[in-house]
């Protein structure tokens, strides 16, 4: 599976973006899909998983409420909407698949990352 995060760019805060991961590969409805960020100087965190079937999803306590992950199989596409952005979430965010819903960070593929930048 490939994947490419795409939607980043500068946004003012309290706005919206919606990011996509577009995936390659007729097995993607079968793998479970998370979004994870990092910021200069800090540590990949997770944001939001969603898995195959889209009967679970978890979320992040920061963006809990204001993001709202979805796929669409058919077009081999994982969504992130982000509503009320704040500065805190600007970062460089990635996609990730894996067989196994977690939320961990330890995936079997990863994404090429788009940047977010939300202005104050």
């Amino acid at each position: 599976v490939q994947l490419q995060a795409s939607g980043g760019g500068l946004v003012q805060a309290g706005g919206s973006l919606r990011l996509s991961c577009a995936a390659s590969g007729r097995t993607f409805s079968l793998y479970h899909i998370d979004w994870f960020r990092q910021a200069p100087g800090k540590e990949r965190e997770f944001v939001a998983a969603i898995s195959w079937n889209e009967v679970s999803t978890s979320y992040a306590d920061s963006v809990k409420g204001r993001f709202t992950i979805s796929r669409d199989n058919a077009k081999n596409t994982v969504y992130l909407q982000m509503n009320s952005v704040k500065p805190e979430d600007t970062a460089v965010y990635f996609c990730a698949a894996a067989r196994r819903f977690t939320i961990s960070g330890d995936m079997d593929y990863w994404g090429k990352g788009t940047q977010v930048t939300v202005s104050s």
